[in-house]
């Protein structure tokens, strides 16, 4: 069981996540200094850096947890699975178990429509894709070591997890410029775009 002190930093830290999503989204990332977000919770500048390295640092926490759970939910998925059918399945299961882990958090429409400000500002566009392009290699490294082979001479991995990581890019900027931030009109886009995967990659896409 936790202590009454770690209970007191996990309530100043998601405050500080918080106040600082709900800033960004308010009056923009640009717009929001530090020292905003440290007096939205009444805390000390010092206090935010016990907890944050910066605002960039705040800004993507929860994502990075996000994307973690997905990691290990591809890491979990049956040997047997075609490596694009289990990052699919490693994303319908834990679309539910991500949702709530934010909300413990931060209410999962504040995260939601934090990706609006991401896709409006570009020093966060640019990070967000830089961290974009690490994830995918993570996840490639975790699909190569399920199909023993070695990442670094078999480019396959790298192959499809790129090509996968596309359609999800494709889906995040279209559901952004779409009014509906919800998880469920997410959820349902991506499934759109990857039920199109195939056609798109191997079809004819020319009428008669």
């Amino acid at each position: 069981m936790r202590s009454l002190r770690e209970r007191k930093k996990q309530r100043t830290r998601d405050a500080l996540l918080r106040a600082a999503l709900d800033l960004f989204t308010e009056q923009g990332y640009e717009e929001t200094t530090v020292d905003d977000i440290a007096a939205a919770v009444d805390v000390s500048q010092r206090t935010f850096f016990r907890y944050f390295a910066s605002k960039q640092d705040v800004a993507f926490y929860v994502a990075r947890l996000a994307e973690s759970s997905f990691v290990e939910a591809v890491r979990a998925r049956p040997a047997d699975e075609a490596p694009l059918h289990a990052l699919r399945q490693a994303l319908t299961e834990s679309w539910d178990g991500i949702g709530e882990a934010i909300e413990q958090l931060v209410p999962l429409d504040v995260h939601l429509r934090f990706y609006q400000v991401i896709e409006s500002t570009p020093a966060l566009l640019a990070a967000h894709l830089h961290r974009a392009t690490e994830l995918e290699e993570r996840i490639a490294r975790v699909i190569a070591e399920r199909e023993g082979l070695d990442v670094e001479t078999d480019p396959r991995p790298r192959v499809v997890v790129a090509v996968f990581g596309a359609v999800m890019r494709v889906t995040e900027r279209t559901w952004t410029t779409r009014g509906d931030a919800s998880l469920m009109a997410l959820r349902t886009l991506t499934d759109t775009h990857l039920d199109q995967l195939e056609p798109a990659l191997t079809g004819n896409w020319r009428t008669t």
